[in-house]
């Protein structure tokens, strides 16, 4: 390939520094040099490692001159959100609650990201905690959409959204809790992949809902993705809800197509939202004869109706939330801003009885879904979000909730779940589509996204900014 190697595709810039006709150097400075050139206008990163980045390249240059080559990661920066605890690296959760918080120990998809030979090359803008919104008091400025500043990244992987979606870098991780790695990838226009539960450690990365958060991958491609959720995945004995499930080969069927796969289109969840954008949904119907043209078996599903996956996920949310930052929140209510405090203090009132009954409807749910839609299909089509990325000075009072996300379901079940791009709308602002997998089946997942990926065009296509 030719040009500026920061824009290759993980793999085959894998491909030229295991040849040894592209240096990890070579690598992170591009990235580097790309960062310092557009960043300035998204507020994506709040802390580059760059002598750490520069020191890391070297080694894994050194080690793959040796005939030491650890794989595809080997030499390849990415980034994580500021969630992500990381080894003399600042994390401050975008909050002044953790303003001078830097941590001694890295968050084990860091480290295992890291033991494949990735290079962590700076820390990317969150909500604060997870879930607070813009405000003017954030300890960093809000992270800015490529493609129209004035509009949201999405939530609460705001800044590694940013990041992938302006080709600043192709892999940045992030967490999700009811959407928040398919939000921003869905709003800017990459992939976000939120792993099966468990599969993923989360212990490093400082918790929203014990119940529900997962950790996972933003990137340029689906590749991208399946190269990275590789490197993340894994059992950890001390994350007590690891799945102890190894790490597969989710690169291995990316070329196998879709024919004789079984695809369930749920097109009643945005299509009875009265906030849909039409565009969305033409995007999706338009999505599923794609899956039909390359072989599919595409029929409509139906499910649940989406409002109880929010009820029960709100109710699971709000207690641990508040469980979490209790003695902080009544000791130093100050250094919470207030979108933040206001939703922490919601917490307050959750009652017990409240929380046991949604965690029992929450296995209700789970079960039914993997039974009777997931034994039907081998993967589920879907939205992410139902409208493109909202303007900053239109933004709805509760983000997490009413921002128009239909991802909220699959942190309830469990699943895999991956959002895509399906298209543009006529203003030029991403649209997105979101396809769920069978538990622990990111292989056929990633597989199915790779041939939709290659059947379209929109990936092609940048904004302007990252040109």
């Amino acid at each position: 390939m030719s040009g500026d190697p920061s824009t290759w595709p993980v793999a085959e810039a894998a491909a030229a520094i295991a040849a040894g006709t592209l240096s990890p150097v070579e690598l992170v400075d591009a990235t580097l040099a790309r960062i310092e050139a557009h960043d300035g206008a998204l507020n994506s990163f709040v802390t580059l490692a760059a002598d750490k980045a520069r020191a890391s390249a070297r080694t894994a240059e050194a080690e793959i001159r040796a005939g030491r080559h650890r794989g595809p990661l080997h030499g390849i920066p990415f980034a994580t959100k500021d969630n992500y605890d990381s080894a003399g690296i600042l994390t401050a959760c975008q909050s002044h609650m953790r303003r001078d918080h830097v941590p001694a120990k890295s968050a084990v998809a860091i480290e295992r990201m890291e033991a494949a030979g990735a290079i962590l090359i700076g820390k990317c803008a969150t909500a604060e905690f997870g879930t607070g919104g813009p405000s003017p008091g954030m300890l960093f400025p809000p992270a800015r959409n490529p493609w129209d500043g004035e509009r949201y990244t999405g939530g609460s992987s705001t800044g590694s959204g940013a990041a992938v979606g302006a080709g600043l870098l192709r892999i940045a991780l992030g967490s999700d809790t009811g959407g928040s790695v398919r939000g921003p990838a869905a709003f800017c226009g990459a992939v976000g992949l939120k792993p099966t539960y468990g599969l993923v450690s989360r212990r490093g990365v400082f918790p929203l809902s014990y119940s529900l958060d997962h950790c996972g991958p933003i990137t340029r491609s689906v590749e991208d993705a399946a190269i990275a959720v590789g490197g993340m995945a894994g059992p950890d004995p001390l994350d007590p809800a690891s799945a102890m499930v190894e790490a597969g080969d989710y690169r291995a069927a990316l070329g196998a197509g879709v024919r004789g796969l079984r695809v369930g289109y749920l097109r009643s969840w945005p299509a009875k939202d009265p906030i849909t954008d039409p565009e969305v949904l033409a995007a999706l119907d338009a999505a599923a004869d794609t899956f039909r043209d390359l072989g599919a078996t595409v029929e409509e599903a139906a499910f649940e109706d989406e409002d109880i996956f929010l009820a029960v996920g709100r109710t699971i949310l709000i207690a641990e939330y508040y469980a979490i930052h209790r003695e902080t929140l009544l000791r130093c209510p100050e250094l919470y801003e207030r979108p933040a405090r206001e939703r922490l203090m919601v917490g307050a009132f959750a009652r017990g009885s409240d929380y046991v009954d949604a965690l029992r409807v929450r296995r209700k749910l789970a079960l039914a879904f993997n039974q009777s839609v997931m034994s039907r299909y081998d993967v589920l089509l879907t939205s992410t979000a139902v409208r493109p990325a909202w303007r900053f000075d239109e933004m709805p009072d509760e983000p997490m909730h009413m921002l128009g996300l239909t991802t909220y379901a699959f942190n309830i079940t469990g699943n895999p779940a991956m959002s895509m791009p399906s298209g543009f709308s006529a203003s030029g602002l991403p649209l997105s589509l979101q396809l769920v997998g069978r538990m622990f089946d990111e292989a056929t997942l990633l597989r199915a996204g790779a041939a939709y990926e290659g059947a379209t065009n929109w990936l092609a296509r940048r904004p302007q900014l990252a040109v």
